[in-house]
């Protein structure tokens, strides 16, 4: 009766256990201290400078933080990410609200870093954020896609299809920044978004980034 018992156990196949749940790993503490203080250091300024055009992102970057952080387990995004994605914030933050000296070359009436030109009427400031930025969600739309096919016990590596999918996905929420930008300028009629010739240089710099991300990321597979 044993050896039978012991013979089924054996031949039954092992029942498949959960799959993990990339998430944070090591502290978070610092990522919160970091984000809250470069925040409240936003809020300061853009109050002191009357800068509504800035009180409204601000707005929205603590709405998308929000949903981040509560979904940062289900989703799947390592401490990487989010150290990734709150640089992007202070990056964005400090292009707004940081002033550069009246003598460098800006684009522009508004001496604020978004308006700094790298290479003079070739890169500037913003574009190094947008590339930045929609690298990074194309990153982690990969990071998102691979643990909803893991749970579903279908591991993945990045081919070409998908990694064209995330930078698709990636230029999808770059064109919603468009939009909240858009929105901007309608409720705050001075703003320093630019006109269409800026609204395309952001697009492409968001086609760079998010196309670099998808040749690293299928790089090292």
């Amino acid at each position: 009766m044993m050896d039978r018992a012991m013979d089924t156990a054996r031949s039954t196949p092992p029942t498949a256990s959960p799959p993990n749940t990339p998430g944070p790993s090591g502290p978070v503490w610092p990522l919160v201290v970091f984000t809250l203080g470069y925040l409240g250091a936003a809020i300061v300024a853009a109050a002191k400078t009357g800068n509504r055009e800035f009180v409204f992102y601000i707005g929205v970057m603590v709405f998308l933080i929000a949903v981040v952080w509560t979904l940062r387990r289900r989703l799947g995004m390592t401490l990487a990410a989010l150290w990734a994605l709150t640089i992007w914030g202070l990056a964005h933050m400090a292009g707004g609200l940081v002033a550069v000296p009246e003598s460098w070359p800006i684009n522009g009436d508004t001496h604020v870093l978004y308006s700094l030109w790298l290479i003079p009427d070739y890169l500037k400031y913003d574009h190094v954020v947008h590339a930045y930025g929609f690298g990074v969600t194309t990153w982690v739309c990969w990071l998102v896609l691979r643990q909803i096919l893991a749970t579903h016990d279908k591991p993945i590596r990045p081919t070409f299809g998908l990694m064209v999918l995330c930078a698709a996905a990636g230029l999808g929420f770059g064109a919603l920044n468009e939009v909240v930008e858009f929105f901007a300028v309608l409720l705050v009629p001075e703003t320093n978004v630019g006109g269409y010739v800026n609204t395309g240089w952001d697009l492409v710099a968001n086609l760079v980034g998010a196309a670099m991300a998808g040749m690293v990321i299928r790089a090292k597979g």
